[in-house]
């Protein structure tokens, strides 16, 4: 099965599809980015993340990521996402088979 891809800016995904990102990058989004050609021959900075019926690449560069973490409560001091919100995220989510399926992002 071919899956959609989609290149999409942070803000722009539902709150759930940020919620599962943040449980499988519960220590910030900088260090997992990568750079690929887009269909203008651009080179473009962006996280990855697949779901069962998309692949997702977030448009983001290291700063935008490092910005994001920063100004997101759910994230402490360190840019590590807080305890309670992952276990709140995991309950919430644990019905998502595909979250594991991204760790290999890692």
């Amino acid at each position: 099965m071919n899956k959609l891809r989609i290149i999409q800016d942070y803000e722009k995904l539902s709150t759930e599809i940020k919620e599962q990102i943040k449980l499988v990058f519960p220590e910030g989004y900088s260090d997992h980015l990568i750079e690929f050609k887009n269909s203008k021959g651009e080179t473009v900075s962006a996280l990855p993340f697949e779901t069962d019926e998309k692949i997702y690449m977030v448009r983001m560069s290291v700063k935008k990521a490092m910005l994001i973490i920063e100004e997101d409560s759910d994230f402490d001091d360190d840019g590590i996402l807080k305890d309670h919100i992952k276990e709140k995220y995991e309950d919430e989510h644990s019905d998502i088979e595909y979250l594991s399926e991204n760790e290999n992002y890692d």
